[in-house]
């Protein structure tokens, strides 16, 4: 084992019989340190530096058969030692060893002519095999130019090489006949060699390729004029490829052969006797080059052209529109609901639905269209050469009615629906950005407008964009400000004449604007992403509170809190829950959990789970606004709840010229049975409150009792206990 202070120089023909010396350069000891023990045996020198410059240095004073270089190294690029490698024809082998996941940078080395690009640390484990592979070359390169400089006096050593060498080396006469070709031809093409004697090389070239390789493969000359480096499609046997679906890449070299000796000087007057020829097998390397360029280019999972791509080819086509006239479409659509089936199925399955849903945008469009992925569920389409805007409405309404069609997902049908923004160049924008942004600005109209549907970008959006984007930085503000307070409405039990509890409502207090309703906030929470920071200050601003009421003796009140059915999409409901009741000390009967009807409808088994972990702790589960939505009863079988709210909208309506009450009778129906216990929101009137009393309805909500308030007048409510016995009195008159 050799280090930097101790190595030595060796003559080219004592270093082909002795060691082989291996250069590793890297920053990290830890790395050097593991590549070391890997590669350490006999018959090796390995050398360490640092920097690229010490490597430098080191390829400069002394001949080094291969290197393992680090890209990203603390002076300069491992890659700017690779070009220094290749503009001073330094004769080593470089293999990268390297964490940069840059896709330019793999296709600079790959040009830069390195042999292998290993990913530390998980290609590590694969590093032997590489570095005796690429050692092994080494040789044999070292091996062949030796050998064809003493080729008279070593014919036996040159047709070992020969046979032994992984590139396809042959012979053909003046009229391009085989008469040698080494055995390589048999693994790599599928011939024998006697197959091929006497043959015209041009049986194993692609026929496309035949008018560019006639000047490789009857070469006559021998100076470096001679054909190097040509790339050229080979031919297996009966087209029947051995390792690839596509023809064989090779990098073709070939000179010409003359009676007596290959002097320069006299190749006019000697005779010619035929051309010789290496071709090195660069099918592999082609294909990982390919791969690289068309990741560079596309979506890896659904294949379609990614956003660089997409932005390319819109360039384009408003360039081709300025010359030709004409218009540009673009589209901008995104997927509704899909975070639901990723947080329900899965990733793998919001994958599968990512694909099909290329699909089916595919078969919407024209042939010269593009259709892009930009990420997540946002997908785009290029229109070009539209002759009016309406053409772009079409296609939008080709895919809504294809988006009918039910997906399926998890072998389950889901009905997906997709949010469209359209802008159209040159009336909306001037640039490829503008363009897309515009197209982006109204989709989220469509979003903020009840989603499933399509619009066209016009000017009066911007302003809405930008008190969106406005909102959004205000309401993170708010989160981190504690910009919010909680009032509580009480829950009567209007037989016993007490507040058994209080739902506990969110009002932001605005800086600018005041006290604010969730109705202004609550869904773009949720469409933000921010829902769950605010639930959790709910849960615990509310917690907080019945301790303090607890405190004052006031046991037997339960504070209902409102979740979004995106919660229980994260799978850390329960938990962040019960880690809250324990923070505070409390039991779980004192929390009620309330839910809307859309959360039934996720009729799966995760779901179940949650709502059954939160009833295994005691806490009260109520179904909000019940009969607004998709009530089902074998939801109401499946789902263990404990209460149902009767909607205000039921209530409304009902007074001394109307007292139909059909749906509330089937409500209360519904409710006993089920087991389940009853409240009435919306309760305005003496009228309602006696007349839901004598359907059994015993604990109600509403206006009536108190609006909503904030904590200290809710606690002098609590203690004003003899105001409930006179409102409920004159109730029973």
């Amino acid at each position: 084992m050799t280090n930097l202070g101790k190595s030595y120089s060796y003559p080219a023909g004592e270093r082909l019989e002795q060691s082989q010396r291996i250069l590793i350069v890297d920053d990290e000891p830890r790395i050097c340190s593991s590549l070391r023990l890997l590669l350490e045996e006999a018959g090796r020198d390995i050398l360490e530096c640092a920097t690229g410059n010490e490597a430098l240095t080191i390829l400069k004073s002394q001949e080094i058969d291969l290197v393992l270089l680090d890209i990203n190294l603390p002076d300069i690029s491992g890659l700017d030692v690779m070009e220094w490698i290749t503009n001073n024809n330094i004769s080593t082998s470089v293999i990268i060893v390297s964490a940069d996941e840059q896709i330019d940078s793999a296709i600079r080395a790959f040009r830069s002519g390195v042999v292998e690009f290993v990913r530390k640390p998980l290609g590590l484990g694969e590093i032997q095999h590489k570095v005796e592979s690429a050692l092994y070359r080494r040789r044999l390169e070292r091996s062949h130019v030796l050998i064809s400089a003493q080729l008279e006096q070593s014919e036996r050593l040159h047709r070992f090489l020969v046979e032994s060498s992984p590139d396809l080396i042959y012979t053909l006469d003046p009229e391009g006949r085989f008469i040698f070709i080494n055995g390589r031809v048999e693994s790599l093409l599928g011939y024998s060699r006697d197959e091929l004697i006497g043959s015209y090389y041009t049986v194993i070239v692609h026929a496309e390729d035949l008018e560019r390789a006639v000047f490789a493969f009857t070469e006559r000359r021998i100076d470096d004029r001679a054909t190097a480096n040509i790339e050229v499609r080979l031919r297996c046997k009966n087209n029947h490829y051995l390792h690839f679906e596509s023809p064989i890449v090779a990098v073709l070299s070939a000179m010409g052969i003359y009676d007596n000796g290959q002097d320069e000087q006299e190749e006019h007057s000697k005779l010619f006797m035929g051309t010789y020829g290496v071709a090195r097998d660069i099918t592999e390397r082609k294909l990982a080059e390919e791969t690289i360029n068309f990741q560079a280019l596309h979506d890896h999972l659904t294949h379609l052209p990614n956003r660089r791509l997409f932005k390319d080819r819109l360039e384009l086509s408003m360039t081709q529109s300025k010359r030709h006239g004409g218009m540009v479409g673009v589209m901008f659509i995104d997927l509704d609901r899909f975070k639901l089936v990723n947080d329900t199925h899965g990733h793998s399955e919001g994958d599968e639905l990512l694909k099909n849903v290329a699909q089916r945008l595919s078969i919407c469009l024209r042939a010269s269209d593009t259709l892009a992925r930009q990420g997540g569920d946002e997908f785009t389409i290029l229109l070009p050469d539209l002759s009016q805007p309406e053409d772009a409405a079409m296609i939008a309404e080709k895919i809504q009615a294809e988006f009918k069609h039910p997906f399926n997902v998890a072998g389950q049908e889901f009905r997906a629906t997709a949010s469209i923004g359209i802008s159209i160049f040159p009336r909306d924008g001037e640039t490829a950005d503008i363009l897309l942004k515009n197209a982006d600005i109204a989709m989220y109209k469509v979003k903020s407008d009840g989603k499933n549907g399509f619009k066209f970008f016009v000017k009066e959006m911007n302003s809405c964009y930008h008190e969106r984007i406005s909102l959004e930085n205000e309401l993170h503000q708010a989160i981190e400000n504690s910009e919010f307070e909680l009032h509580y409405q009480p829950q009567v039990n209007v037989k016993s004449k007490t507040i058994v509890g209080f739902e506990a409502l969110i009002r932001w207090r605005h800086p600018m604007h005041g006290l604010l309703n969730p109705s202004g906030f609550i869904d773009f929470a949720e469409e933000t992403g921010l829902i769950s920071d605010i639930t959790d200050w709910v849960l615990d601003e509310a917690c907080g509170q019945i301790v303090l009421w607890r405190a004052m003796g006031l046991n037997d009140l339960r504070i209902a809190v409102n979740f979004s059915a995106l919660e229980f999409n994260n799978s850390d409901v329960v938990d962040r829950i019960d880690r809250c009741l324990t923070k505070h000390r409390l039991p779980g009967h004192v929390l009620n959990v309330e839910i809307t009807e859309n959360l039934l409808l996720h009729d799966v088994s995760g779901v179940i789970d949650k709502i059954r972990n939160l009833r295994e702790r005691g806490i009260h589960i109520s179904i909000d606004d019940f009969g607004t939505r998709y009530s089902s009863l074998n939801y109401l079988r499946k789902f263990q709840i404990d209460t149902i709210k009767i909607d205000k909208s039921f209530v409304r309506d009902l007074n001394e010229h109307n007292n139909s009450l059909p749906i509330i009778h089937a409500i209360i129906g519904i409710a006993r049975g089920f087991g389940l216990h009853l409240l009435v929101e919306g309760i305005e009137t003496r009228f309602q409150m006696k007349s839901l009393l004598d359907l059994g309805c015993e604990v109600m909500q509403g206006f009536l009792f108190s609006k909503p308030l904030p904590a200290g007048e809710a606690e002098r409510l609590l203690l004003g206990a003899n105001r409930w016995g006179e409102l409920l009195d004159s109730s029973e008159g």
